[in-house]
């Protein structure tokens, strides 16, 4: 799985005009899963993501996680993140799970967050979404679990 975590101090995630997610301060996710991922593999990003210590601490220094902060999380599917630009001008996509099987590793996922004990919001798998955020650092992490 892929996921590019930001810091925010709110997002939100609009269809159609109206808000489905919205969280204040807390974690912006955007996720994708990619072909060949496993609900371990969700289990363990999400755990990880859950302890990531990138909130600051009275120093000011990155040193709290989501959880020590009680912030929440957005978490957004986002299949993009499987883009492969290694050839020519427009990206491919067939590195990304199938629909069926990302919507299912996607919800997998956000339920995983949430049982770290994070307030979980969520956008809708498939959906056309207008996402709105303050990226607050700025703070914007990239992970993936074949790494």
């Amino acid at each position: 799985m892929r996921a590019l975590i930001q810091r925010v101090t709110n997002a939100r995630v609009e269809i159609g005009g109206s808000t489905v997610g919205e969280i204040g301060p807390g974690l912006m996710i955007l996720v994708c899963a990619m072909q060949g991922d496993t609900e371990a593999e969700a289990d363990r990003l999400a755990a990880k993501i859950a302890k990531l210590r990138i909130f600051r601490d009275d120093e000011g220094r990155m040193n709290r996680s989501v959880t020590d902060t009680g912030g929440a999380a957005l978490v957004v599917s986002q299949f993009t993140l499987a883009a492969d630009t290694s050839r020519g001008n427009r990206p491919g996509f067939s590195a990304a799970a199938s629909p069926d099987e990302g919507e299912r590793l996607y919800n997998h996922f956000a339920a995983q967050v949430q049982k770290q004990g994070i307030p979980v919001a969520t956008g809708r798998f498939g959906a056309d979404m207008a996402v709105s955020l303050t990226n607050d650092g700025p703070v914007t992490i990239w992970m993936d679990t074949d790494t």
